[in-house]
């Protein structure tokens, strides 16, 4: 029996992950679950999961959830700190990092130094402090074990293998939904049009890094730092019917791929039960549904996220928090309908033009960093 905590138990990942712990009563308990704005759902997860723990990180809500947990024996607690104080609780045994952003970097390295064994659904932790985190895992031989699909598939096709023998791996993408669209298009893209993710269900500022592909980005620099590579060893494909979830090229010409329906409950509960695999009722994929997987290079010209997120992971330092930064502020601006779609990509061209290039060696000097 593992004691899971869930650190952003109210967004997709959190949800799928609760889903898990209740089809495996046996091998998983709710040890803690943590919200931050949705408090009627944290309550209601609360009193169905029953965990030791929750953390309402905004402080406005804390009054409700106390009052409506007040019977249940429950410890509520509430604010940002509490979930760095609580990773020194030794009854945690996996810690699934959900947050959203660069909230999710502080308590990413906290898991670390407690020696938590981590489920990483939150890539902007590695994006931004990618360096100091690997540092401290390797030093107190943690495991940081990817949720997000196209890592988890990287991850899995390297079981067995040795990180020295990769010759490149392929990120797949499924291009979201404007992949044949011209700059032009992409100038009139509306709010509700980039939230209608064609394969995946997720929350709103992962499916508006989807749309302009941003999230790629982040997940090249974040698996520069999960597997050790270089730059030019990852490379990005699109595959619309996001079957292949990524690939791994050998020094050796040989190829790997993990497939699969897109279902985020896969790599959640592989992550949970690595190294073993168990029983899962998730649908099944079948070749007969789909005669063509199509595979095509993204437009770089149209998506710029491509070309900007790449020469940030290959200048290092600073770069990749400017760029974590200046993306999280400007999707926020386009989900208020304060700047087009397209500006997006102007806005976090212009702040890492703006900021000049800085070698950083400490945590105090990322987060400095990330307030630009």
């Amino acid at each position: 029996m593992k004691n899971i905590a869930i650190f952003g138990s109210t967004g997709s990942i959190g949800r799928q992950t609760l889903e898990i712990i209740e089809n495996n009563p046996e091998k998983f308990k709710t040890y803690l679950i943590s919200g931050n704005n949705n408090y009627k759902l944290i309550i209601k997860q609360a009193k169905k999961f029953k965990p030791n723990y929750v953390i309402i990180t905004n402080e406005k809500y804390y009054a409700d959830v106390k009052k409506e947990l007040s019977d249940t024996g429950i410890n509520v607690l509430s604010g940002y700190n509490e979930i760095l104080n609580i990773m020194s609780d030794d009854a945690i045994d996996i810690v699934v990092m959900a947050l959203v952003g660069y909230s999710g970097m502080l308590p990413t390295l906290k898991a670390v130094e407690n020696k938590k064994t981590i489920a990483l659904a939150n890539k902007e932790s590695l994006v931004v402090a990618g360096q100091i985190i690997i540092q401290e895992a390797t030093k107190n031989n943690i495991k940081i074990l990817p949720v997000d699909s196209e890592h988890s598939a990287i991850f899995q096709c390297l079981a067995g293998e040795n990180y020295k023998s990769i010759e490149k791996i392929y990120l797949t993408a499924s291009g979201g939904p404007f992949r044949n669209f011209s700059w032009e298009q992409l100038t009139k893209v509306t709010r509700h049009q980039a939230l209608q993710h064609p394969n995946w269900n997720m929350g709103g500022k992962i499916t508006i890094d989807s749309a302009t592909m941003f999230n790629k980005g982040l997940e090249m620099i974040e698996a520069k730092w999960l597997f050790d590579l270089n730059p030019s060893q990852i490379d990005i494909i699109v595959h619309p019917q996001s079957i292949v979830h990524s690939i791994v090229q050998f020094v050796d010409g040989s190829m790997k791929a993990q497939m699969g329906l897109p279902d985020m409950r896969t790599p959640i509960q592989y992550a949970l039960t690595y190294p073993e695999r168990i029983y899962s009722p998730f649908r099944r994929f079948s070749f007969l549904d789909y005669n063509k997987l199509d595979f095509e290079y993204p437009d770089y010209k149209v998506f710029k996220s491509l070309k900007i997120a790449t020469e940030a992971m290959k200048q290092g330092g600073n770069k990749p928090c400017i760029l974590n930064a200046a993306n999280e502020e400007a999707v926020y601006a386009f989900l208020n309908d304060k700047i087009k779609f397209t500006d997006i990509f102007l806005v976090v061209e212009e702040m890492l033009n703006i900021f000049e290039y800085k070698q950083i060696s400490n945590i105090q000097e990322f987060t400095d960093c990330n307030t630009i």
